[in-house]
């Protein structure tokens, strides 16, 4: 499970990301929240954690960004011992669970494992953006003017590109979220041809196109 860790006390960030490496999380840690802001419209994370208070940008700021792009990834908000006022901006801007400093390393992990296993328990869900809806439980893909059926792969790697608009993903990021790096990247890019060549049949207002950071969902 690919995690960003957004944390301005390298020292900390360090100690952190060696322990969450070693329970095997792939930790990518970032210092400040320009950086945080910029990583997460760049890659595919299945969680992010963002100390609320950092430099240029602020945890509730980036978390805003998100929420505003529409990237759904599961966040953890790190807040100053006994700051209730910080977790309840961070839970109203979109937050999915926050954790006290200083904090036992046990419970953040447990606290991982749990938000991004309750992520995949709500994958089957109506996701709309433009003028298409996909019903993940049914894999039905409709727009104003028509419908069509998806198949269980199609319809994981469309909800992730819904859910996260405008966010770019590598071929090697598809191997990774849909078949956990089992297989190669052609068959990233034999699916993302067979979801262009349906969203364009049903005259989707939004397709998949290629960038030089990836394949990216929108207008």
């Amino acid at each position: 499970m690919k995690i960003l860790y957004a944390e301005d006390e390298k020292q900390l960030s360090s100690a952190v990301t060696e322990i969450l490496k070693i329970e095997g999380f792939d930790v990518t840690a970032v210092y400040d929240g320009k950086q945080a802001w910029e990583s997460v419209q760049k890659e595919y994370f299945d969680a992010v954690v963002l100390d609320i208070m950092m430099p240029i940008m602020d945890g509730i700021q980036v978390l805003e960004y998100m929420r505003l792009n529409e990237i759904f990834t599961p966040v953890l908000m790190l807040t100053a011992k006994g700051t209730v006022n910080d977790r309840i901006e961070g839970l109203a801007n979109g937050a999915d669970d926050y954790l006290s400093k200083p904090f036992a390393m046990k419970e953040l992990v447990a606290r991982l494992n749990s938000m991004i296993r309750r992520a995949g328990e709500y994958r089957h869900s109506i996701v709309r953006s433009g003028n298409i809806t996909l019903d993940t439980a049914n894999g039905e893909l409709k727009s104003d003017t028509d419908s069509l059926r998806l198949s269980n792969h199609e319809i994981e790697l469309l909800s992730v590109f819904m859910k996260n608009k405008n966010n770019c993903y590598t071929p090697s990021d598809i191997n990774r979220i849909i078949w956990n790096n089992k297989k190669d990247d052609s068959a990233a890019q034999l699916y993302v041809a067979y979801l262009q060549n349906k969203l364009e049949r049903i005259r989707s207002a939004e397709n998949i196109t290629s960038t030089e950071n990836g394949y990216r969902f929108g207008e």
